[in-house]
């Protein structure tokens, strides 16, 4: 009880005013502008809140009042948002849904301990939900929730608490865990691997070569660690590993990616390696969280079991 007090305490010094209540519009009269904004239509947003178009019209005229601000160009047969008024909503409807969010995940798990992780597609398949089942039973009383970001983003914008983050240290104000150094090795087809003469870096580069949006200077870092610089090559770009190892699988060009992620189709042959050679690093993956927030109890446990399970 006096650990928890004293947690409390800490948490509840961090935690920043809200906006004075002058300032926070009545839900209902925000959720009728959030609606009127997407369907342009007051007959719509009723059906969609369901009730009368009258009813909607005067939330929309609450809303007004209460913010001294004019948010409708009105005439004799129409309503439309002035400019202000669509900058503004573009702004409540991300927060509409914070708050949608944040309610859904409280019913599901109404007894706390949410933990909500950014992850990277590739990884968090390949490497992080296999090992997930293992902390899930050592700690049945968090909830772990998972959704994709593939670049840096703040954390003082989003609901997340921690991320996984491809690359180097170079994600400001928040806290590292390395979990693993990433290998890469350049793959191709069959037919694709035949049609050059040597495994060397100049030859390898007269193929097309695919790339990843993240990535974009991949192909030279390898070249570089592979002791070569090569002036920066071009080629078809995709969003995710999937995709460029199933273009690969397909002749569409030869991709450069992590060891772990491929083992599989080496091994039943749609795909080879193209260059015998130690394996090359270029970037660790790391688990990150912000270094000004609050002590928050489910992410000091998820890291201590992720250093525990890359320390073994």
């Amino acid at each position: 009880m006096w650990e928890t007090q004293l947690s409390y305490n800490k948490c509840k010094k961090l935690i920043p005013m809200l906006h004075p209540k002058r300032f926070l519009p009545p839900m209902t009269a925000l959720r009728a502008l959030e609606s009127f904004a997407r369907t342009g239509s007051v007959t719509e947003t009723g059906r969609e809140l369901g009730v009368s178009q009258s009813a909607v019209s005067r939330q929309l005229k609450v809303l007004e009042d209460y913010l001294e601000t004019p948010l409708f160009t009105r005439d004799r047969k129409s309503i439309s948002l002035t400019p202000a008024a669509y900058d503004y909503c573009q702004d409540i409807r991300a927060a509409l849904e914070q708050i949608g969010t944040a309610s859904l995940r409280l019913k599901a798990n109404p007894d706390g301990g949410q933990l909500n992780i950014a992850m990277l597609p590739a990884f968090g398949v390949r490497w992080l939900a296999p090992k997930l089942p293992d902390f899930v039973e050592r700690h049945p009383e968090v909830t772990i929730n998972l959704s994709t970001r593939i670049k840096p983003f703040d954390f003082s914008t989003e609901t997340f608490h921690g991320a996984i983050h491809f690359g180097e240290r170079d994600w400001s104000d928040v806290n590292f865990l390395e979990l693993m150094k990433e290998a890469v090795v350049p793959v191709a087809s069959h037919r694709l691997a035949a049609s050059i003469q040597s495994d060397s870096i100049d030859e390898i580069f007269t193929l097309p070569l695919l790339h990843l949006e993240t990535r974009p200077d991949a192909w030279e870092k390898w070249a570089k660690a592979s002791g070569q610089d090569v002036p920066p090559p071009t080629g078809m770009l995709v969003d995710q590993f999937a995709s460029m190892i199933q273009a690969a699988i397909h002749d569409m060009g030869a991709a450069l990616v992590p060891t772990y992620l491929v083992d599989q189709e080496l091994e039943d042959g749609r795909l080879i390696v193209l260059r015998s050679q130690v394996d090359v690093s270029v970037g660790s993956y790391f688990f990150v969280w912000p270094k000004d927030e609050a002590v928050y109890q489910p992410r000091d446990l998820f890291v201590e079991w992720l250093s525990h399970i890359t320390a073994a």
